[in-house]
């Protein structure tokens, strides 16, 4: 196995973004113990900082650009020429900003004066879903299963900002996206079709309206287990904590990365994927399908570290 791995090792940056040290540290967790199986060697970005997402695009272009070419110019110094981003919220500003300034020669500059330093080399940016299922494959991924979520009935949720506007993302499909329905059909598990794949969760309007979000949340959760799903997957920690939070109210049903599924069905156990750090437990879930109990294999990423 380690012949293996020497062989056939990626290397790749990694930015993992502020909420993946804080509140989605089970994203973190499993994204790094899985990418480690998988022969990815994720290098983190030294010393990036916040990417501007949201908050500060919608008061300071100049400011939220420049926050991303911060990172941009950072990973451009780095050997590996692919950027891997578990945040879709990250993922999409960071090639915002690399496509707004190729677009705005006068914004490049403003940013030029503002941020210190210059890319070396340009960076292609990648969501991990989107390298695992292109760059790795899915024939790859499924020779490394050696516990298939066979039994496992789930719903693959995208929401809007990993596939939307697909003229940024380009990535998939912006309303029927497959690439995660595949990844959890090569490790076995039963991927139900619905049409809740791209439904807004409404995260972004968390604080400001409520209501309206505990409504969104709780049709999609809803439309979940009238599917008779046993979790819902998906590839965004905002829509992750979003549908646990607000959509509690339809049922208490998981709601897992994609990241935990690949690691689950890989040998590692539940609590070195981060599976306690849930505010809805998957663990009785898991443990009815029988992925409950420990494991002999740990990856190299442990809860804590």
């Amino acid at each position: 196995m380690e012949n293996n791995r020497e062989k056939h090792s990626i290397t790749a940056s990694y930015y993992p973004g502020c909420s993946l040290e804080g509140t989605a540290r089970a994203y973190d967790l499993s994204s790094r113990a899985v990418c480690w199986e998988l022969s990815i060697d994720l290098q983190e970005l030294p010393k990036w900082s916040c990417c501007g997402s949201s908050p500060a695009l919608k008061t300071d272009k100049l400011l939220s650009t420049a926050l991303s070419a911060h990172n941009l110019n950072i990973a451009g110094a780095q050997p590996s020429d692919d950027l891997l981003i578990p945040c879709p919220f990250c993922f999409r500003r960071l090639l915002s900003a690399q496509q707004e300034m190729a677009e705005d020669p006068e914004l490049k500059r403003s940013v030029e004066e503002t941020v210190e330093g210059s890319p070396e080399k340009p960076v292609n940016i990648h969501s991990l879903l989107g390298f695992i299922h292109d760059r790795v494959g899915l024939d790859a991924v499924k020779e490394k299963v050696v516990r298939p979520l066979a039994g496992m009935r789930v719903v693959p949720y995208y929401g809007c900002y990993l596939v939307k506007p697909h003229k940024t993302t380009q990535y998939d499909h912006p309303e029927q996206p497959v690439s995660l329905d595949e990844l959890l059909t090569a490790l076995g598990a039963d991927v139900v079709d619905w049409d809740f794949k791209t439904e807004c969760c409404g995260a972004g309007l968390a604080l400001s309206k409520t209501d309206t979000v505990e409504r969104l949340c709780g049709r999609i959760v809803k439309e979940a287990k009238w599917k008779r799903a046993d979790a819902i997957v998906v590839a965004c920690q905002l829509c992750q904590a979003n549908l646990e939070m607000r959509g509690e109210k339809k049922g208490n049903l998981p709601v897992l990365y994609f990241t935990q599924l690949i690691g689950l069905a890989l040998g590692l156990s539940p609590e070195s994927l981060g599976m306690k750090k849930h505010l809805i437990s998957p663990m009785p879930m898991l443990k009815a399908k029988g992925f409950g109990e420990k494991r002999p294999k740990a990856s190299r990423v442990e809860v804590g570290e």
